[in-house]
């Protein structure tokens, strides 16, 4: 199994954007609360160090979590991909058979997803049931709910 993380080129510049403002913006903040709390003295019993201490860690795991996302990246060239098919970068229009409704999705990669909207991952367990389908293909799909069925209504890309 690949661990390859594909995006764009927007998202992977999203990304290291993020990493950056968190590395030089974010973890000196964290570091300077770090320095004033520890020259409160006892630190056994501050709660300010400790908390602090607490948000560098999780921030650190943060930038790790992301660096790796960047490392993994494979930047996705979008007039190579095929035009007739789900596929990474398009938005599909799909009639969920079960409801008799209409849902649209757009396929993207790490650092551009957002589920309020309709951008899911295209590693996602919908988007991968709906890679490689055309349009009037029907397809069930296992989710850990249970089965999805939809109907692909329409596939296109953005300019």
């Amino acid at each position: 199994m690949s661990s390859d993380i594909f995006m764009t080129q927007k998202g992977y510049d999203k990304l290291r954007a993020e990493v950056q403002h968190m590395e030089f913006v974010e973890m000196p903040v964290i570091l300077e609360r770090i320095a004033t709390a520890r020259a409160e003295g006892d630190l056994s019993e501050n709660a300010e160090y400790h908390g602090a201490r607490e948000s560098q860690g999780l921030l650190q795991a943060k930038i790790n979590e992301l660096k790796y996302k960047l490392s993994m990246a494979k930047i996705v060239d979008m007039s190579t991909l095929p035009k007739d098919e789900v596929c990474f970068g398009c938005t599909v229009r799909i009639l969920d058979l079960d409801y008799d409704e209409e849902e649209v999705y757009t396929l993207v990669g790490a650092g551009e997803e957002d589920s309020t909207v309709g951008r899911i991952l295209v590693s996602s367990p919908l988007a991968k049931g709906l890679l490689g389908k055309k349009v009037d293909d029907e397809v069930e799909i296992e989710v850990p709910a249970g089965t999805l069925r939809f109907k692909i209504l329409d596939i296109s890309f953005e300019e």
